[in-house]
């Protein structure tokens, strides 16, 4: 006995203090090999790996898992965040002016709108045949939040896609042009799987833009798809684009095998901001 404590007691409280430092070790050596796997991780670009292993390594050794079933845990976990990177990504460079998708679009608003061919256009077969979509329709009926939903439903699809305004669109060309660059302007819309042209009609358009325009969508033609918005039907675009000849070009190469879907005449928008002033002041005349 020494100092009133027995040897079993000293045996004891060596073997506890050899479990804490081997802990102590076995702990060290755990932070090192993260802290090495995040480094490696980082050079081979693989951050969803370097985030999850030891969760998935806890998770394959209750699970009993193997090691090539550990690895493939691990794989996918990395494949699936780089698929959802690159539809961020597809989103980002689409240009759109609000987030809308159809999961948002109110059918029953209005009924003039299939939500079957809708959703049929949102697997983007319309795409893989090069068929464009046209929505023509009054203001406040819905065209721009289906165009971008549709947009949206492609970038999903990881497809490249561009919006813009037809206005923005003959700016952007003719900015070029100016900085003799057009052509590398034109090679850029070219390259597109879909390209989502809103409220085309709503502006005159110069000769130049509308050739600007019209070189756009011809150079898509059988080719790559386009989405086109407008409140004009086809007989009243010689409004916005005075060339008549110009303009039967232009309407002949976006109807060719095209969805063409109408959206009405009664703005839904308006009728929303009516229900809500009523829904505030109940007691309002209509």
């Amino acid at each position: 006995m020494v100092n009133g404590r027995s040897s079993i007691d000293l045996r004891i409280v060596g073997a506890q203090g050899g479990d804490e430092e081997r802990h102590c070790a076995n702990a060290e050596s755990l932070a090192l090999e993260a802290a090495t796997i995040r480094q490696q991780c980082k050079v081979l670009h693989l951050p969803a790996v370097a985030a999850q292993c030891a969760q998935l390594a806890d998770q394959a050794t209750r699970e009993r898992r193997t090691h090539l079933g550990y690895l493939e845990a691990l794989l996918q976990a990395e494949l699936e965040e780089r698929e959802q990177r690159l539809v961020e990504r597809r989103i980002r460079e689409a240009r759109l002016p609000r987030m809308k998708t159809l999961e948002d679009f109110d059918f029953a608003r209005n009924p003039k709108v299939s939500a079957q061919q809708i959703h049929e256009l949102a697997r983007g077969d319309y795409i893989a045949r090069t068929e464009p979509v046209i929505f023509l329709g009054d203001s406040g009926t819905g065209k721009t939040h289906l165009l971008t939903g549709l947009a949206v439903a492609a970038c999903r699809q990881k497809r490249r896609v561009r919006f813009a305004s037809a206005a923005a669109l003959v700016n952007e060309m003719v900015e070029a042009k100016l900085q003799l660059q057009l052509g590398h302007a034109l090679a850029r819309w070219a390259r597109y799987d879909l390209i989502a042209l809103d409220e085309v009609g709503y502006m005159p358009l110069a000769e130049i833009g509308a050739e600007f325009l019209f070189q756009v969508i011809a150079e898509r033609a059988g080719k790559a798809a386009v989405i086109v918005t407008t409140n004009l039907p086809f007989s009243e675009w010689t409004q916005v684009i005075p060339n008549a000849r110009l303009c039967k070009a232009l309407i002949d190469r976006i109807t060719d095998r095209a969805n063409i879907i109408e959206t009405g005449t009664e703005s839904y928008r308006f009728r929303r901001t009516l229900e809500k002033r009523k829904s505030k002041n109940p007691d309002a005349k209509s």
